[in-house]
Order: C-alpha cells, then structure tokens, then sequence
C-alpha cells in the first residue's frame, strides 16, 4: 500500500510538470485579469547523489544527474566545488555527472559540489547555484588492523584459569553502520593450550599450572578478521606474556655439612661464613628464615640472610675464645614462613644442614678480670694499696704481666702501681680540688727475658675520694650591711647563713658568735642555720668610724669541728626621716693575700732573680777575653817589649809597668792556688845578681827575658803557642795582627779566669784580659 502512494505522488509530480511547460511564459496576463499570488516553484528538483566505492566497471562512472526546471536551448551546466573537474565531471548539455576515479569511502565518504545552469553566451547564472553531496556507499573491502603488531603482558604464576591478561582490540574501517561490514571476530593462532581470548578480545589464562620455575615467558598470536571472513595479514598481532614470580618455593641448602675455620679475635658481628641455599623465586619473594635447632649456641650466632645472593651469613655475637671452646658444632635449618601454601610447588616445608666451626688460636692481649674498677681513698691520706687490678694471659703460653699508668690519665701523678697490680698514691688528695681520680691502667705482656711482646690491654680505674672535715665553715656569699647612724637598738643589719666546701650532711649545724663583744652589734644564733646581727646600743659616730669590722666565728658540727673566722664589714649611712639610706661610704676592698698567693709571688721574683743572673752571666762569658780601651797586640807587645811608659806606642798609659818593676825590685810571688801542683814559671826564673848603682851590664829586664827564653826552649811540656820563642809582632799599624795564642778571643768559654787576680799583681794583666771587666756589669 505505501508503494503504491509513493507512485501515486510521482505520477502528480510528472503531470504538475506538463502543465507548467505548457504555459507561453512571455504572453502576457490578460488587462481584465486580477492578479494571482502564486507559491513560487524550485528550480532545482534534486539536492543528494549516491554511488559505490571501488566500483569495477570502467571509468568514467556514471553517478546521476543535475535538473532544472529552466529549459532553453543556450543553457549549460556547471560544477564547481574542491573535487570538481578532478573527481566529478558534468556533461554541459545533458547535466549528466560522472566519477572519473575509483572513490574509497575509507578516506572520503563524502563530497560536497555546486551545481550552476548559466548562459552559454553570457556565461550569467539562469538561476541560482545549488549545493548538493554525492554520497559514497560502503562495501567490505577492509579487514580488521590491531594498534600494534606486538603486545606485552604479564599474570602471576600459578594464577587460576580465565585470569584476565590483556584486552586487545582490532579496527576495521569499514562503515560500522553496514551490518556485518565493521563485525569483528578474534582466534588464537598459537598458545591456544596455556591461554584463550573471549570475542571481545580479552585474553584469559586457560591452564592453572602456569610455573615460572619452569617457563617463564609464553608467545601468542591472535588473529582479528571481520564477520564475512574477510582477513588480512595485519590481521594479526604477536603477545609475549611474562608470569610473574610468587613466593612459591622452599630454601634449599646446597650441601648437608657446611665446615668453616676462623680465628679466635674474630670481631664480633663480622661475617666468618656463607651458607648458600637453592630458592629459584626472584630475590625480592625470597624471604628464608635461617635458625639453629635445639637451642645449641643460639646465644653464640646469628644466621643473617642475603635475598640478593641466596645466601646466609654466619656472624658471632660473643668472643671466640680458643683456650675455652675449639669447636663448635650445631644443625641448621632454612625455611620460609610467608609462602602461600595455595601455590606451593614442593612438599618440603623446612631443610637442615650441619654446621661445624672450628676456632684457631691467636696471640690475645691480657685480659682483665673486669671491666672496670671502682676503688675509693679518703682525701688528705696515703695508702700503700687502693686497690688492686688483676689481667692474665688468656693464652696457654701464660706470659707474665706488667703494670703501668698512663700519665695522661693521671697528669698529677699521684698514684702508682706496683709489679703485682696494687695500685697506691704518693701523693695526699684534695677531695674539694679532686673529688674523682679516673686512671688508665695499662697491662702489657712481657716474654721470660722481661721483653713486650708488643701485646698489651687496657682497663678504667675510678677512685673515689672520700670527703673528710677539712674545711671550715664561711659566709654563704659575700655580705654588705648597712646601718644609720641613728639607728635604735635591736634593729635588724642583715642575716646571714654559712657554707661548707666539705660534703655538707643533712644534719649540719652550724654555730655563730662574735669574737669580740667590744661593738655596738649583737649577733643572736637562730639555730636554723642562720644569724641576726642587731645593734646592740643604737647610735652609730660616723666621724669615730664609718665602717666597722665584725669577726663571725662559725662553727661546724663535724668530726673534728671546725671554726672558720669570717670578716662582716657593717656600713654606718647617714638616712632620712624615712630611714632611707642617703650617704654611705663605699667600703674599700680588702686586700687579702693568702698564703699560697704569697708563695706564687716569692717564686716569681725568684725565678726574675735567676734569670736576670744567668743573662748577666752570659754576657760576662761574652767578653771575658776583652780588654776595654786597647787592643791584645798592643797588650802583649808592652809585655814583653818594653820596660817603660812610652816609646812611641799608639796608647802609652794603657800599662803599668809596675807589675815588671816588682821582679826587678825583689817583689814576691804570688801564692800558687792547690789545684795545680806544677811550679810556676815565674817561680823558677833565676832571678840575675843586683848591680851597685851606677854599674853599667845588661839591665835586669833583659836578663829576665833571657831566662824565660831558655826556658821556653828547654820546655817539652808547655804549650808552644804561648811562648815568646815563636812570638812576632809588626807593630800597631800593621795589618797582620798577632799571631799568639794570647790574643785568642773567646766568649764561648765557660771557665772562669778571676782566680787570677788572687795571684798578685804579676798576673793583672792576664787577669784583665781574661776575666771581666766591671764596668761592661753596669750595663745591666
């Protein structure tokens, strides 16, 4: 019935059309006739075209045709549009479209074109332009594409079956509205017996037995094709499935006895061995627990585990000791508490393996029977023994000990040690300076010959000083009372308590009184500890006395009492009416010296005093061999030279020839000094016979000079340098100098030359050149 409406309206179409054409558009209406408002007609009769992609047949294809209702012989169609002229073409005359390419509607599925009818002479529009598309109908012409050609995916091991993998999807470019044309259906090509894939592309586990021990990867392939079979080669993709590991394996040791060596000053906590076990689950799954059974040397090791190697490590918790335990020998056992016993591959719950660890012996310093000692000494004492330390060679060679402290423990040096370990002091203790004494008591191991072998210990010695009533009681903390000098009788200048630098018991009681009760104050003994001092009269003379010094005595209740004497200086002050102190005298401090002052004092000046000494001496040494105001040439020459002042020399009075007038006068020598028993040479100079006076001979100072000269020649013994045969000077201006040792200057020597001014007056001038000169000690 709606087939036949549609015809029925097609047919008035056709007919409406007739009429129309029939009509002379250019007569005109009739004058008589009235205007008609007539519904203006369309032009264009069409608006849509359609055709198939990839069409067999040969080009051009037809796809349909343009209509107007305008109908005059010098029309002509038009197509303009992106793919006109190109695609579509438009037979000018008929308005007949054609397709000249091979249309594919998975790249363009539609086009959109102009359609003109215009003048072929004017090439004006008869009417106006109309859009129009030309479809492009589908057909099954694509397969199914996935988005990769190689998936990865990853499902624990062991997991049940239809576990979810991955979820794949494939792409068909076909028109999903076409039925069938864009269906996709998905198959396994390989690895269909350990997984399956559900129509919508989701990949499940389809065996329970997946281990990872065992295989540990899995390769499929899927293939997509659409519902009409139609496939391809990219119809296909590749997915690597990874099972991931689960805690699913027990440890398993690797040997049944596991035998280790280590020596006996192993540290304790560091490794001495490995125990290795099999557990194929990746590291982070390996959580093996190592224990020692039956309680045998639990308390001696600890099994720490390794997951990265498979591995456990044996460290000691105690000292190894050789001469006690060579051996030790246990049973171990591996498990793992946190496998899940729903996936576990294996029966066995636990492995055992034994242990043995045998010690070697070391040489091991001296040890001490503790680690510490604690030993106490009552202060001001000395005993011949504190306390003893006692350190033994662990060894069997059982070496002998020695005892010492170090010194930079006890920088006193109050204490000592004897061979045996007694420890004593040599010193009395202060316990208010030194209430601890910490010693370091060194132990070193000597060999039968007395010599360290180079192995000692050490060990902390702590005494203790025990306080002891040595102390005096004092001020609490320093006082400054003040009082007016109006005053009345009984008021209060200032309380005070006391101290006491000993251990103060709970019990202390201290006493107060005035050593005097010639003033003006009244102290009264509270009994809790504490003091009043009062006055005692009232009116204070500020012109008598504007301070006044009161002497406390304070006593303690130790054994044996002690009485200290405390000076409270009291301020007289001139006050208002308010009893507000107006005017005070500043007390001035008092400068109180002790006696440790005083010795601190004398020692400096002592020390000044030496110092001062030892640098006037050093000079002294200095110029020793110096003679002020002359030269040594000069000296000697007049020496031996000459018998009188004079004679041209450069410095005439510089000596007195008095010292050779005594000889040739008769003068006496000079004592010889007892520590030197050989004669003096002056002693054996003969001395010539006296002439009478105006007798003419050789003057008695050459023949003096003679003698001494055949001495000088006949003397094996005397020092050669020093003696006149060999002597020879050039005179002042020359610019050799003296070539005797006489002149030798020498401020380096430590021998002291004033023995010679006991010798007499002979030996002034050695004296003068070798000794010190008076007047270089004023300098200082």
């Amino acid at each position: 019935m709606q087939v036949f409406v549609m015809l029925l309206a097609a047919g008035g179409t056709c007919l409406g059309l007739l009429a129309a054409a029939a009509v002379n558009p250019d007569q005109p209406n009739p004058p008589s006739s009235l205007p008609i408002h007539r519904r203006q007609k369309r032009d264009w009769i069409w608006n849509q075209m359609h055709i198939d992609e990839e069409k067999n047949g040969s080009l051009p294809h037809y796809v349909g045709k343009i209509k107007s209702s305008v109908n005059r012989k010098n029309t002509k169609y038009q197509l303009k549009g992106e793919s006109a002229g190109k695609v579509f073409q438009v037979d000018e005359s008929t308005g007949d479209v054609y397709a000249f390419e091979r249309l594919d509607r998975e790249k363009i599925s539609e086009y959109h074109l102009i359609a003109l009818v215009v003048d072929k002479n004017t090439e004006k529009n008869l009417e106006s332009p109309s859009s129009f598309t030309i479809k492009v109908h589908d057909i099954n012409d694509n397969w199914p594409v996935f988005t990769h050609r190689v998936f990865n995916a990853s499902v624990p091991e062991m997991s049940g079956i239809g576990t979810s993998v991955i979820q794949l999807t494939a792409m068909d470019a076909d028109d999903p509205t076409v039925a069938d044309h864009a269906s996709v259906v998905y198959q396994l090509l390989k690895g269909e017996e350990h997984f399956s894939i559900r129509g919508s592309g989701l990949i499940v586990t389809a065996n329970k037995n997946l281990d990872r021990e065992k295989q540990a990867k899995y390769e499929i392939v899927v293939e997509a094709r659409d519902a009409q079979g139609l496939r391809g080669e990219s119809g296909t993709a590749t997915v690597l499935i990874s099972l991931q590991d689960v805690n699913d394996n027990f440890p398993i040791f690797t040997q049944s006895r596991y035998i280790f060596s280590v020596p006996e000053d192993i540290r304790v906590g560091s490794p001495l061995g490995s125990l290795f076990v099999e557990d194929p689950d990746e590291p982070q799954n390996r959580k093996t627990k190592y224990s020692i059974v039956q309680g045998e040397y639990r308390d001696t090791f600890t099994i720490e585990p390794d997951p990265s190697r498979n591995e456990g490590i044996i460290k000691p918790m105690k000292p190894l000791d050789y001469e006690r335990i060579r051996q030790y020998s246990f049973t171990i056992e591996a498990t793992d508490p946190t496998i899940d016993l729903r996936y576990l591959s294996s029966t066995s719950t636990k492995n055992i393996a034994r242990v043995i660890i045998n010690v070697t012996d070391v040489d091991e310093p001296p040890t001490f029977q503790q680690p510490f000692y604690h030993f106490q000494l009552r202060e001001n004492q000395k005993k011949p023994l504190i306390g003893s330390v006692l350190a033994v060679d662990p060894d069997a060679a059982k070496r002998s000990i020695r005892y010492s402290i170090r010194r930079t423990s006890d920088k006193g040096q109050f204490f000592g040690i004897t061979k045996q370990g007694n420890i004593y002091n040599e010193k009395e203790l202060d316990r208010e300076v030194y209430p601890w004494c910490n010693l370091t008591v060194e132990a070193k191991e000597v060999d039968s010959s007395g010599t360290p072998t180079g192995k000692e210990s050490i060990v902390q010695v702590h005494i203790e000083v025990l306080d002891e009533n040595d102390n005096a009681p004092e001020f609490a903390k320093p006082y400054e009372p003040k009082v007016c000098e109006n005053a009345a009788q009984g008021k209060l200048v200032v309380q005070i308590s006391a101290i006491d630098k000993d251990i103060t018991p709970r019990d202390v009681k201290f006493k107060f009184s005035l050593s005097t009760e010639d003033s003006n104050f009244t102290l009264t003994d509270n009994h809790d500890n504490t003091a009043n001092i009062t006055v005692k009269y009232g009116y204070f003379d500020r012109e008598r006395a504007k301070v006044h010094h009161l002497p406390v005595l304070i006593s303690d209740n130790g054994r044996p009492s002690l009485t200290g004497t405390s000076m409270l200086d009291v301020t007289v002050c001139k006050c208002n009416e308010r009893g507000e102190f107006t005017l005070c005298e500043e007390v001035a401090a008092q400068v109180g010296v002790s006696i440790q002052a005083l010795v601190a004092i004398f020692l400096c000046i002592l020390t000044i005093t030496v110092i001062t000494l030892l640098i006037i001496l050093r000079r002294r040494l200095r110029k020793q061999a110096r003679a002020h105001g002359k030269s040594v040439p000069e000296i000697h020459e007049q020496l031996v030279t000459y018998d009188e002042e004079g004679g041209g020399e450069m410095d005439t009075t510089s000596y007195d020839v008095s010292v050779l007038n005594s000889v040739r006068h008769g003068g006496t020598k000079p004592p010889r000094p007892a520590l030197d028993t050989r004669p003096s040479l002056y002693a054996q100079v003969q001395k010539p016979p006296r002439h009478a006076p105006g007798a003419h001979g050789p003057g008695e100072m050459a023949a003096m000079i003679e003698v001494k000269k055949d001495e000088a020649d006949h003397d094996g013994g005397g020092p050669p340098y020093d003696t006149l045969h060999i002597y020879g000077y050039e005179g002042a201006e020359s610019i050799a100098e003296s070539l005797s040792s006489l002149g030798t200057d020498s401020s380096d020597s430590d021998i002291d030359y004033d023995f010679l001014n006991d010798w007499g007056p002979r030996f002034k001038m050695l004296a003068e050149l070798y000794g010190s000169d008076p007047r270089e000690e004023l300098v200082y």
